[in-house]
Formats: structure tokens, C-alpha cells, sequence
């Protein structure tokens, strides 16, 4: 049995294969998680339901699995019927959790098609699917070094 808070066997190997500058994508329901993806990047279905998971309980334990050098956000359109005008609430518990377990780490948002093409890189090792109802809840993270 491992002891670690992470158990999911397709993504702890995902990440293993994944080293420094490797991506990994956090997806919320709504994401093109298959079509948007990088082309190395094994896919993990983890949206059983709306909800099920939520993109925080994924980021938070992925933060306690690898170490993170940089996260990006999507984000939110300031015109059209998605638009936002200031940052949806789950970028400050992203960054709560960041603080947590990244120290240093500030997330930084690009627009929504250039997320896409991040997302879409062969870099990217492993895109996880939530069930995560929140729009813009999408995280892409970047690998770093174990010091």
C-alpha cells in the first residue's frame, strides 16, 4: 500500500513519465479535455458526475505528488454570454493551495485559445477530466525540480 495522499495508478504513472517543464492539465467538466490535450498526454476520465471531482481536490493533491514551477489559468472573457468581469473565485483557492504546497508560485492567466494551445503541446504528460461545475476552473501546470 503506498503511503502517499495520492493513489490513482494511471496518474501517479503519468507523472512519473512526466519530468521538469512537463505540463500537467486540470480540466474542468466543461473542457475539450480529449480534443484539447497534447498528443503524450494520457487522458484521466475522473468526472463521474457534476462535482465529482472538483479541480480542487485534484490540484490539491497533485501539489503534495510533484513539484510545480509555474501554473496558468484560462482567463475569463470580458464580452459574450461567458464573460466575467473579475476573476471567478476558484483562482484565489487555487492560489491558496499553490501557497500550500508551491511556494512562490503565482498563477498567470492567458486568453482562452491560447490556453488552448498550452493545453495542446506535446509536453503536456497527463490532462485529468473533472466533474468540476465552476466555469474557468481549468489549471496547467508546469513541472519542476526536486531539490
Amino acid at each position: 500500500m503506498l503511503k502517499t495522499p495520492l493513489l490513482h495508478p494511471q496518474i501517479l504513472s503519468a507523472l512519473g513519465r512526466g519530468g521538469h517543464s512537463s505540463k500537467v492539465l486540470i480540466a474542468d467538466g466543461n473542457y475539450p479535455a480529449w480534443t484539447r490535450r497534447g498528443p503524450n498526454a494520457e487522458v484521466v476520465n475522473l468526472n463521474l458526475a457534476a462535482d465529482l471531482l472538483k479541480a480542487t481536490d485534484v490540484l490539491n493533491l497533485i501539489l503534495q505528488s510533484i513539484p510545480v514551477e509555474a501554473a496558468v489559468v484560462m482567463a475569463p472573457n470580458k464580452t459574450g454570454p461567458y464573460k466575467l468581469m473579475r476573476d471567478p473565485p476558484i483562482f484565489a483557492e487555487y492560489q491558496t493551495l499553490l501557497d500550500t504546497w508551491a511556494v512562490g508560485n503565482k498563477l498567470k492567466k492567458i486568453e482562452r485559445f491560447a490556453f488552448y494551445d498550452a493545453a495542446s503541446t506535446p509536453d503536456v504528460c497527463l490532462a485529468i477530466a473533472t466533474g468540476e461545475s465552476r466555469i474557468y476552473a481549468n489549471i496547467l501546470l508546469t513541472i519542476g525540480v526536486v531539490r
